[in-house]
């Protein structure tokens, strides 16, 4: 890489706010971790001490009411992040190129549907009988693709995950390493002093533009279809149980957990390692903090939650708080029980005052 500051505002469609349009940027980098050399951005205002301090070349940014070091050029943009993620696109090292073609150690079964002219497969990848593997497709080093799978056009299924049998995948879905789609639901019933196996004979259908994070599981339905709706975005170490349905563009950030036959809606965002009880309702656009544990339906839509058991954002903080003050409530207590005690000793003496306060007769 090696770019002036005014061809990274002509690639962006930026405004060159401040500094030389001849500087020449050869790298990019946070904030904190930028030398003269480095673009960067700033998008957040958690990071406005870090902007303050840095010492990069060129900084992306959309609000100008911060400090920077006057030696940084700024460039206004809409959005920072978007932007950056332009500059990492055009001048990144590429992911590897999409290379049509069966890898003689891949095991095609001779009725799956994997045209070689249009279609990846990498070493020791498995597409069993009957799977159906759409244009433009990349199956990774090691992956399986089970009997009857279907997956979409464009999609990217990183080494070492499983689409398990019968699932359905549509376009443009990226399942990372480790992702395993379609494992059996987790159904026992406890007959004559033993957990008996609850057969677990559904699928799971991932609609288009899904992406899944490394080492996730979706697992297979009862009967009919554990669904993950379009443009929902997983990421890594999520669990989705069995008959789950997810709606359209959701956010689950690491170690989530949603338990069976659980209905998320539309836009929901489930931060880090929040818990969703089975069999609940989840209204649209709803937001949970990091470790929320939900245990009851949500029907209003919009509301933010957190905590244990999970309510509204302002209710929590309000609990929170009175939890701190209980130290001081509780010593307010006990000062008030030794007075009380001490003005009883005196009234049972005769005494007329304690301290500096007098007793009333």
């Amino acid at each position: 890489m090696r770019v002036t500051v005014g061809e990274i505002v002509k690639l962006v469609g930026g405004h060159l706010f401040r500094g030389d349009a001849d500087v020449v940027i050869t790298n990019f980098a946070a904030l904190d971790q930028a030398d003269r050399s480095c673009v960067s951005f700033y998008g957040n205002s958690k990071y406005r001490n870090s902007l303050a301090r840095s010492s990069a070349g060129l900084v992306l940014l959309n609000d100008l009411d911060c400090e920077a070091p006057n030696v940084i050029a700024l460039v206004r943009v809409e959005n920072p992040v978007l932007a950056f993620d332009q500059i990492i696109r055009e001048f990144a090292t590429p992911a590897p190129a999409f290379t049509p073609g069966i890898s003689p150690s891949a095991w095609v079964a001779t009725d799956a549907k994997v045209n070689p002219l249009e279609v990846e497969v990498s070493p020791n990848a498995s597409i069993l009988s009957g799977a159906c593997i759409g244009r433009g497709s990349r199956i990774g080093a090691g992956a399986v693709i089970g009997e009857g799978a279907k997956i979409g056009e464009d999609c990217f299924i990183a080494p070492n995950a499983t689409v398990s049998w019968g699932c359905v995948l549509g376009d443009r879905v990226i399942l990372h390493s480790g992702a395993i789609i379609g494992a059996d639901g987790f159904g026992f019933e406890f007959v004559d002093g033993r957990h008996q196996k609850i057969e677990q004979l559904g699928i799971v259908r991932i609609c288009d533009d899904v992406e899944i994070g490394a080492s996730s599981t979706v697992d297979r339905a009862r009967f009919g279809e554990t669904v993950i709706g379009r443009g929902t975005k997983i990421d890594n170490q999520v669990q989705i149980g069995h008959n789950c349905f997810i709606g359209e563009h959701c956010i689950l950030v690491a170690q989530v957990g949603v338990s069976g036959s659980t209905r998320i809606g539309n836009y929901v965002v489930l931060a880090a390692q929040t818990g969703v009880a089975g069999h609940l309702t989840i209204a649209d656009r709803t937001t949970f903090g990091g470790r929320s544990g939900v245990i009851s339906s949500i029907t209003e839509s919009g509301g933010t939650y957190f905590g244990y058991p999970a309510r509204p954002m302002r209710e929590d903080r309000r609990e929170a708080m009175r939890v701190k003050q209980l130290g001081s409530l509780i010593k307010r207590v006990r000062q008030l029980e030794e007075q009380s005690e001490r003005y009883k000793a005196a009234l049972e003496a005769g005494e007329t005052q304690v301290g500096d306060s007098a007793i009333a007769p």
